[in-house]
């Protein structure tokens, strides 16, 4: 994209962005759940891959309403988180319970960074007065906040107690 001359360029800057961050972690949650074995872990990674492509649907609507391109800007801030997940929770040789801990962790990092941009993107549309665009990113923001917190008290509750387990 070109530089952004106004509010409304960086807003659909924003949701082409996360249309590509969106469609790089669900490959990479999709891989996570396939390594995982906590069977919690492992239903609800696969449930937030749904969550992610209604989440892009939306993305694309937005764009579409507000007659941008319907095109992804590919997203380098979640290309780096994705190659870190990949390494720390799909690739990595260890024991069960420690590489689900790491898959918690590395699925919250990248939902962190999914929550800044939806949260930007909502207070974009606020302000150039797309109430209802401003509404559904706020209701996906709080979905993401939902499974981060989710995420959360898995590793509060169980995983991270199993994983001081595998230490010797």
């Amino acid at each position: 994209m070109s530089t952004p001359q106004n509010l409304k360029d960086l807003y659909l800057e924003e949701l082409q962005d996360l249309w590509s961050a969106n469609d790089q972690m669900v490959r990479v949650v999709r891989e996570m759940a396939d390594v995982v074995v906590d069977e919690t872990l492992k239903s609800r990674l696969q449930r937030t891959v749904g969550g992610i492509e209604m989440h892009t649907v939306t993305l694309k609507d937005l764009i579409g309403d507000v007659g941008g391109a319907l095109k992804k800007e590919h997203c380098k801030g979640m290309e780096g988180l994705v190659r870190e997940a990949l390494h720390h929770a799909v690739e990595m040789k260890a024991p069960d319970e420690v590489r689900d801990v790491a898959a918690i962790a590395q699925f919250q990092r990248m939902s962190h960074y999914g929550l800044a941009g939806f949260g930007t993107a909502a207070a974009y549309a606020e302000a150039l007065g797309y109430k209802d665009a401003a509404t559904k990113l706020n209701r996906a923001t709080s979905e993401i906040y939902s499974s981060d917190e989710y995420m959360t008290y898995l590793a509060e509750r169980s995983q991270n107690l199993e994983a001081k387990g595998a230490v010797a």
